[in-house]
């Protein structure tokens, strides 16, 4: 991935110089002669559909950012980014399978990263369809990578991700042969509230919403203009005490889908998904993986949460947070990535 579509993400609260920060970013973009700030390219990276030059595939008629690593023909990782609307960006360590012996996927789900934008009745018009499609995506994605019947998947799902990855091998136990998820923040809907509401750094009436108020002042973007919302959410989407977000060890993001996130929570409200359904129908091992930094996951609350499948190794990765057990380079190579590589031998 070029340099032009790769924004380091600095998970730091950063708010008590925020209105000077934005202040000079808006004056620099007042000097932009002739330009459009909804231009493409300009608050935030260029999607597939207007950078043919970033690597994408079409699965069910959308147009997603993905990569694969590794050699084809070897059993397939397919790497699930958190979110939703995040971007596989910060997954990157994961390629190190592929020195291993496996195929690495990792793509970003649609509205999310680089990947095309939907308007939001798209989601919220037929909510339980919303759900179901980026299941069928996710099937899609297995299918244009699968190249051998005897291939087989595994699936690597982080926070909402992994949420993802427990949905679909629920519904297709048969199409996944392993499941290493991190931190799923819950399966059952009332269980995602109070994860979510656990894990909020901020309250209210704090500064980080006042803080949006104030941007808004400047940068108001309707439901359908994606490339202001995507710009105000990644300057909001600062460091997280609660949850332990790093991200001053390298790690990368692309870009983040506001409108898929806003919707998928409204379809949540609206529907009220499981993402348990079928799981007791998953007789292979999982890796469960939960890091000791986060205040929101205990003990407590990951005994709680993996307790729906069958089979389960849980492990607490020591000494980060929620992101940092992926992003960390020196926790994925010391902690992480022996434990996976462990499991898979085991498989």
């Amino acid at each position: 991935m070029s340099s032009k579509n790769q924004i380091n993400r600095k998970w730091k609260f950063c708010f008590p110089n925020f209105s000077i920060a934005i202040s000079l970013i808006l004056i620099l973009l007042s000097c932009t002669e002739g330009r459009e700030i909804t231009e493409p390219g300009l608050l935030v990276p260029k999607t597939v559909m207007e950078d043919s030059s970033i690597p994408a595939i079409t699965i069910n008629g959308i147009r997603l950012h993905a990569e694969a690593f590794g050699n084809p023909e070897d059993d397939l990782i397919v790497c699930l980014h958190g979110g939703p609307g995040s971007d596989f960006g910060y997954l990157l360590n994961a390629k190190e399978l592929a020195t291993r012996g496996y195929r690495v996927v990792l793509y970003d789900q649609r509205g999310s990263g680089l990947s095309q934008r939907l308007p939001k009745s798209t989601y919220t018009s037929k909510p339980q369809e919303a759900i179901q499609n980026l299941f069928e995506e996710l099937q899609g994605v297995i299918n244009h990578y699968r190249v051998k019947e005897d291939q087989k998947v595994y699936l690597l799902g982080h926070s909402w991700g992994a949420m993802l990855a427990t949905g679909f091998s629920g519904k297709s136990p048969s199409e996944v042969d392993g499941l290493i998820l991190f931190e799923p923040g819950g399966l059952v809907w009332t269980d995602v509230k109070e994860y979510v509401s656990n894990s909020r750094a901020f309250g209210l009436w704090s500064e980080l919403l006042n803080d949006v108020a104030f941007l808004d002042q400047f940068l108001t973007g309707s439901i359908s203009q994606h490339e202001i919302l995507d710009y105000k959410i990644s300057i909001v989407d600062s460091g997280n005490p609660i949850t332990d977000v790093e991200g001053d060890d390298g790690a990368i993001s692309f870009r983040y889908g506001a409108v898929i996130n806003t919707a998928l929570f409204e379809v949540g409200e609206k529907i009220k998904p499981d993402f348990s359904i079928g799981i007791e129908n998953f007789q292979k091992d999982v890796l469960f993986l939960y890091s000791e930094h986060n205040q929101a996951y205990p003990d407590s609350w990951a005994t709680r949460i993996s307790s729906v499948y069958p089979t389960i190794s849980l492990e607490k990765i020591a000494g980060t947070g929620h992101n940092g057990m992926v992003t960390n380079t020196t926790v994925w190579r010391q902690q992480t990535l022996p434990l996976i590589l462990n499991y898979l031998n085991q498989q």
